[in-house]
């Protein structure tokens, strides 16, 4: 069908700090499958680089924002990558975006550059001959590449997908010239942002279309509480904003891949599981197991659950954490697991094997947060059976069929949802999945719906080719 060139921050396997990664990452083979062939666009960070020993230069400036820079082409894991080899703005100590100290003071003009090779490859192609019809940007660190695109005059359609609004991008307008933007385009219904500039607001001013990563989310975006600056702008393009939810590697986050495998037509092996986990975290649980696996922060509702902690346990449930983020909050599991020995037990950090055997071992996961704009944890909860008790926002709305009398008589019933992202309506859920788990027969059905529930990209893949294919032909 045609060619795609994916620009990003971070992609599995190469690198992670969330779940734009995974997306990133999963999309090649995905649209594969519907006769697009990808490649991504990323960053050659110093941990990064030597994954690319040997690869061909296929693209190269003297001057990319102050220093020489070359793309090198290869192939990781299947996936077709192209790296930005910039010393200058990638050869550092620390993580993708922060140092030791901190945030990089430069990270609008390292993404700005990011943003600069990705448009001038859209535009005009690579060495090898490899040319995109289109161009496919990723969050801020993205933003401007359709918006270098669409200054330059190519005719080359582009994406802008937001991930999370959250995170936008800001620059002071004194930077304007250094990003290399056009100072006529410094104005209210452009570039001009608060008094300043954001790399995502260009990219979903320019981009010809503009995607989010669940059809609710695309809904939401449009009120203050969730556009948070950008509903203005989302509601002047309306009629180019589509919801596509993300999918999940299903071969990677399968019940049936763990040490005590299971199946929703065989799922004996998940009772040998939680017992393996509670064994393994010292817990002993009469009730629900609640996994939480998560970053730390008040979007995510974490501060909820020192709220509701004590009654869920007194009905006879339990947690099991792991994650890390807010020092407070951390703080704060750390203590809940002291309060209740032997029904919490947190792991600080991240730890992708140990997350798997939570999602195996774990009767419900947890997803309290105020704002999703899709989110995967519940959809690996789905895919293990481990039923997803999350607030009704985003994604999570889109993804959950929530255990109300009409979904249970119908049979139907995946997980459990609670409005508003608060302390009681949190409080009730718990409650409600106490109840459930003490019904043996409508508990079992609830895990059978839920392991059926399709996770994976087939459809979103078959959306996204439906877009690139109308883009291209026009």
């Amino acid at each position: 069908m045609g060619r795609v060139l994916s620009v990003a921050s971070e992609c599995v396997p190469l690198l992670k700090t969330g779940g734009l990664a995974d997306v990133v990452g999963a999309l090649p083979q995905a649209l594969a499958g519907q006769g697009w062939e990808m490649r991504v666009l990323m960053p050659a960070y110093r941990s990064v680089l030597p994954q690319a020993k040997g690869w061909p230069v296929v693209w190269s400036d003297p001057d990319l924002f102050g220093g020489p820079a070359r793309v090198l082409a290869g192939m990781v894991a299947g996936i077709s990558m192209l790296l930005l080899d910039a010393p200058h703005l990638y050869d550092r100590e620390g993580g993708p975006y922060s140092g030791p100290r901190g945030d990089w003071p430069d990270n609008d003009i390292r993404f700005a550059a990011l943003s600069w090779a990705g448009a001038a490859i859209a535009r005009d192609g690579l060495a090898d001959g490899w040319r995109p019809d289109l161009l496919h940007a990723h969050d801020w660190q993205a933003g401007l590449a359709p918006a270098y695109l669409a200054y330059s005059g190519a005719a080359v359609p582009s994406i802008m997908t937001i991930h999370n609004v959250a995170f936008q991008g800001f620059a002071p307008v004194s930077q304007l010239a250094a990003l290399r933007l056009p100072s006529d385009q410094y104005y209210p219904d452009a570039l001009e942002y608060f008094g300043g500039l954001s790399s995502l607001k260009a990219g979903m001013i320019t981009a010809s279309k503009i995607t989010t990563v669940s059809p609710s989310y695309a809904g939401e975006l449009r009120r203050a509480e969730f556009g948070m600056g950008l509903q203005g702008v989302i509601m002047s393009r309306a009629t180019d904003v589509s919801g596509i939810l993300n999918g999940v590697d299903t071969d990677v986050w399968s019940p049936e891949n763990g040490p005590h495998p299971y199946s929703a037509r065989a799922p004996k092996g998940k009772t040998l599981a939680r017992a393996a986990l509670c064994a393994e975290l010292g817990l002993d649980v009469p009730g629900p197991l609640g996994i939480i696996v998560s970053r730390l922060t008040d979007q995510k509702g974490i501060d909820l659950i020192p709220q509701i902690a004590a009654n869920f346990i007194a009905a006879g449930g339990g947690l099991a954490v792991l994650g890390s983020g807010d020092a407070a909050l951390e703080s704060q599991m750390r203590a809940l697991e002291a309060r209740f020995p032997g029904r919490v037990a947190v792991r600080i950090g991240y730890d992708e094997d140990l997350s798997q055997r939570l999602f195996a071992g774990g009767d419900a996961v947890l997803v309290p947060s105020r704002f999703e704009p899709c989110g995967l944890t519940q959809m690996y909860g789905l895919r293990y059976g481990t039923l997803p008790v999350v607030a009704a926002v985003g994604g999570l709305a889109d993804t959950v069929i929530t255990a109300n009398p009409a979904a249970l008589a119908a049979g139907v019933a995946t997980g459990i949802t609670f409005h508003p992202t608060d302390a009681p309506a949190f409080d009730l859920a718990l409650q409600n999945l106490i109840r459930l788990h003490g019904d043996s027969k409508t508990w079992a059905q609830m895990v059978k719906n839920a392991m059926r529930h399709p996770v994976g990209w087939e459809e979103s893949a078959a959306r996204y080719a439906q877009l690139y294919a109308g883009l291209t032909a026009a």
